[in-house]
């Protein structure tokens, strides 16, 4: 019997993977989340094999989408891609989602545009484009409703708060504030990765600063008057992003166990240190230090322990302290070293140098560990990997999984000319800073082990 043709094979595993996904909601009494309903969590949200099989539906479904349809077709779909950008920002910046929030059944373009303060006209446009990719619900003509995407995107605050209070508008609203992000200083930046690629322009960092005229880092344009708020804004959507990390992936990424009892461990770059709370509280053995500049551990820092731990900061098993890791490294000798998506916000040259200063402070027995995202090829990786998705899908599932990563790729290039690696980069960043790579606990984000021998 001849093997089936892509198509086929494509139509086959969305056919089976939508069964076994139906199968999984009516074993708990519950029907598919509908895409007219606004969403809320479901009782499956966090099931590990129903991500999995909407994966394989969303991968298939796109390769067969660029499978069917003319080549030239999908360059027309792809190459506006700033439509959606702007759109979506437009919407999200005038506060479209918020007046749909108690309007279930729709309410009129001309409405929604006197309470957001725009021409209808130009809204309903904006509206339809957005409707027509299944962000909101055109429920009848130039009557718009939010529907299951467009829904994350509702901000906490009432709407008269977010027109006034510019500061404190995207608080509490990771969709919002992603997005926000994203059609804004990377929307900006974005058309100037042509000439940083091209012209490679030695006075520029990254697109951001041709884009924005500046030689600031993204960090320190944030600090500078008038971009308070943007600040702000990345750090909510930071911690939004932070929440698809499980605590799981830092506690079983290494054998903490190991570890003899008082064991120093240095979280380097740790922010407030919400991956050490993760590790501390299932390791109470070791001892920790947190590191990050004065203005984070200082206060948020302080505060993030005093509400979830007093106990670890009072009796020495945490202690906060204000290092940048681009100066040398002040704890020698410690059992572990280990970062948490750090080095795709840094050049290759400032990398090295980081992972140097770790090296010079560290013992024989010292292990590095860096929890990142792993950058997987679009084919096969000769040197081996996880098993293959089912043919003819890409390896690394296309948009479905791939096309997260390979965006914050991009994104890390278009801010600071950074980058996520493959696992042979790692291998060859670490082997160039004296580090030699152990193991690798893959996930949403890798763990990888480094010793220094």
């Amino acid at each position: 019997m001849s093997n089936p043709s892509p198509l086929t094979a494509l139509v086959g595993i969305i056919a089976s993977s939508v069964q076994a996904l139906e199968s999984a909601y009516s074993q708990q009494g519950a029907a598919f989340p509908s895409l007219d309903e606004p969403y809320s969590p479901g009782p499956l949200n966090n099931d590990a094999t129903v991500a999995a099989t909407t994966r394989l539906i969303v991968a298939a479904a796109h390769q067969l989408i660029a499978t069917v349809r003319e080549p030239l077709e999908t360059i027309h779909d792809y190459a506006p891609g700033m439509y959606m950008s702007a759109s979506l920002g437009l919407v999200t910046d005038i506060n479209v989602p918020e007046v749909l929030k108690d309007a279930p059944t729709g309410l009129h373009v001309d409405a929604i545009a006197e309470k957001v303060e725009v021409d209808s006209g130009k809204l309903a446009r904006v509206m339809r484009y957005l409707a027509t990719r299944h962000v909101f619900k055109e429920v009848s003509p130039d009557v718009f409703a939010n529907n299951r995407v467009s829904s994350v995107l509702v901000k906490a605050h009432p709407l008269e708060e977010l027109k006034t209070n510019k500061v404190t508008k995207y608080v509490g609203a990771t969709g919002a504030a992603i997005v926000g992000h994203i059609t804004d200083e990377g929307l900006t930046s974005a058309p100037f990765i042509i000439d940083y690629i091209r012209d490679s322009p030695k006075d520029a960092l990254a697109p951001f600063n041709l884009a924005y005229k500046t030689k600031a880092t993204l960090w320190d344009w944030y600090e500078e008057p008038g971009n308070e708020w943007r600040g702000l804004r990345f750090a909510t959507a930071m911690t939004g992003g932070g929440e698809r990390f499980p605590p799981t992936i830092f506690t079983e990424g290494f054998d903490w166990k190991s570890l003899k009892e008082g064991s120093i461990v240095v979280d380097v770059g740790g922010s407030v240190g919400s991956v050490t709370f993760a590790i501390a509280s299932a390791f109470p053995h070791l001892k920790y230090i947190v590191q990050d500049l004065a203005k984070v551990v200082d206060d948020p820092g302080q505060k993030f322990w005093q509400e979830r731990s007093p106990q670890s900061i009072s009796s020495g098993a945490v202690t906060l302290q204000a290092h940048s890791f681009f100066d040398p490294q002040p704890v020698k000798n410690a059992a572990v070293y280990f970062m948490r998506l750090v080095l795709h916000d840094w050049p290759e040259d400032t990398c090295i140098a980081i992972l140097k200063h770790l090296r010079a402070a560290a013992g024989p027995s010292s292990k590095l560990i860096i929890f990142d995202m792993l950058m997987p090829y679009a084919c096969p990786d000769p040197a081996g990997g996880p098993p293959p998705p089912p043919a003819p899908l890409l390896a690394n599932l296309g948009i479905a999984i791939g096309g997260f990563i390979t965006a914050v790729d991009l994104q890390m290039l278009n801010f600071f000319n950074g980058q996520e690696r493959t696992l042979k980069q790692f291998i060859t960043l670490g082997a160039a800073t004296g580090w030699k790579f152990e193991a690798v606990n893959p996930g949403p984000l890798a763990a990888l082990v480094f010793s220094t021998v």
